[in-house]
């Protein structure tokens, strides 16, 4: 599978597009022996902690949250919600996710799907969950005083497709995943580094090298690339049904008011949940504990 680039003409995108959507309406919801293992994997090292689940309606919805740092939210979210909850969300991400056959094949397998529009009005006409990062790649790839900040800058293309295809809103808020690791070097502190020299000399950097989009230096368990086993905390706001503006033209009024909604639950969610992180964390074990510094 191939993405679309700069020489691709209209006519080629649409039909990399449609293919893309057709296989992503294809893929069903992973089961069996893998599954059970990543769920069993992800129980013992994160032991997730979900509140507000039965807020969630017995409906498609699009979930809405937070960001971890190098997107390692789905790595505990997505098997906790599929075979604790039976709900398939359906991640959209980046496009750089799918120029690599052999990382489409992957992510695509286990439900990822490119973050288009039309990807997205496909799965909402199908009745799908949809899970969507609004704070996307930039967010992914934060500074460490910036964990837990959502950074949407002004994004209000989930709140549109949700209201145009008449969908639910499903805000919540995920605890964890931003310290899965330290932050050995920032991102923005790589370029003038001596390891930032060395990936220039390699032409992996240069002057035009956004550094807002430079990943942090990561550094996990004792000193090594294994995350540290934080316990995580997922809580789920209320839902927000968009029904009544199915087919309709939203305004910017309306669209900021819907966003500031969605923004402000995940935010209380984050606040809750780090209270609870706090009020909980004796019961960590020592082994626990000296992984996770």
């Amino acid at each position: 599978m191939s993405t679309f680039d700069k020489d691709s003409n209209p006519l080629e995108e649409h039909e990399l597009l449609q293919a893309h959507i057709d296989r992503v309406l294809a893929t069903q919801a992973p089961v069996g022996v893998e599954m059970d293992i990543t769920y069993r994997i992800v129980q013992r090292l994160f032991k997730p902690t979900v509140l507000g689940v039965e807020n969630i309606p017995d409906r498609p919805c699009l979930f809405i949250g937070n960001h971890s740092l190098f997107a390692l939210d789905g790595l505990v979210l997505n098997p906790l919600m599929l075979v604790k909850y039976g709900r398939f969300l359906r991640a959209m991400g980046d496009k750089f996710l799918f120029a690599n056959e052999g990382v489409a094949n992957f992510v695509m397998s286990r439900g990822a799907t490119m973050g288009h529009p039309e990807v997205c009005k496909a799965l909402m006409a199908d009745g799908q969950d949809i899970l969507v990062f609004p704070g996307g790649a930039h967010e992914a790839v934060k500074r460490a005083s910036e964990m837990y900040q959502l950074q949407w800058k002004e994004r209000y293309g989930f709140v549109k497709l949700a209201a145009e295809n008449g969908y639910t809103i499903m805000p919540f808020g995920m605890v964890g995943p931003d310290e899965f690791y330290a932050h050995y070097l920032e991102g923005d502190e790589l370029p003038d580094s001596a390891l930032g020299q060395i990936l220039r000399k390699l032409g992996l950097l240069d002057d035009n090298t956004r550094t807002d989009t430079i990943p942090p230096i990561p550094l996990g368990a004792l000193g090594t690339l294994f995350p540290k086993p934080q316990p995580c905390y997922v809580g789920f706001g209320e839902p927000i049904s968009l029904a009544k503006y199915k087919g309709k033209k939203m305004t910017s009024a309306q669209l900021k008011r819907i966003r500031g909604e969605v923004a402000e639950q995940i935010e209380e969610q984050l606040a809750e949940l780090l209270l609870l992180r706090e009020q909980t964390r004796r019961g960590d074990g020592l082994l626990r504990r000296i992984l996770s510094l």
